[in-house]
């Protein structure tokens, strides 16, 4: 059947809109998703055996950071976050005094801990871990930062979303070998962060 000339314009028309609706969500599916830590619903910790019976946790509650997330290619995600180490708390007045000290973070040299992440690989849509590189008292080494968003990250473009990322350390690889008959050596690390769209 032959339509008539001026009937065959507009399904022409309708014929091309789904074809640009899918192109620009392709588009929109690619554009990198920005966001920043909002630094009041943020926090880390550090926690490490003490004797060999208990142990103790540090606090790092003043950080700054950015994440970045590119939906379709989670191995180009930035997690960047940096920990101002000089508002460390700790549970006592000694143990802080130590950890404020040259023996372990020593912050009056080093006031900053910065976690980088390169790579982030998605296990589900809530799920994954970060490759990437934690610098503490100077030294720079390899960490893996294993991460559960309370949303699917990618999906929920444009809205807050909130992380846990945790990962184990072995203090002596920064430099902090002090006190080992006292001080258990792995320390768990745990960063909970709530990420705001920029």
């Amino acid at each position: 059947m032959i339509l008539p000339r001026p009937l065959a314009r507009p399904l022409a028309r309708f014929a091309i809109l789904p074809l640009l609706a899918l192109l620009g969500l392709a588009n929109t599916a690619s554009v990198p998703q920005r966001y920043t830590l909002d630094t009041a619903a943020s926090d880390v910790s550090a926690r490490v055996p003490f004797f060999g019976l208990a142990s103790k946790t540090a606090r790092f509650p003043r950080m700054e950071g950015a994440v970045t997330i590119v939906p379709g290619a989670p191995e180009k995600a930035v997690i960047d976050v940096t920990f101002d180490a000089t508002a460390i708390e700790a549970p006592d007045a000694v143990t802080l005094a130590r950890l404020r000290g040259d023996k372990f973070f020593w912050v009056e040299k080093y006031p900053t801990i910065r976690f980088a992440g390169r790579a982030l690989k998605l296990s589900s849509a809530t799920q994954g871990t970060v490759a990437g590189e934690l610098t503490a008292r100077g030294v720079t080494r390899p960490a893996s930062l294993a991460v559960t968003f309370d949303a699917d990250p990618v999906r929920n473009s444009g809205k807050p979303v909130s992380f846990t990322g945790t990962t184990t350390i072995d203090r002596r690889a920064f430099g902090m070998k002090s006190y080992q008959l006292i001080v258990g050596n792995k320390v768990d690390i745990t960063l909970k962060a709530r990420m705001v769209p920029r």
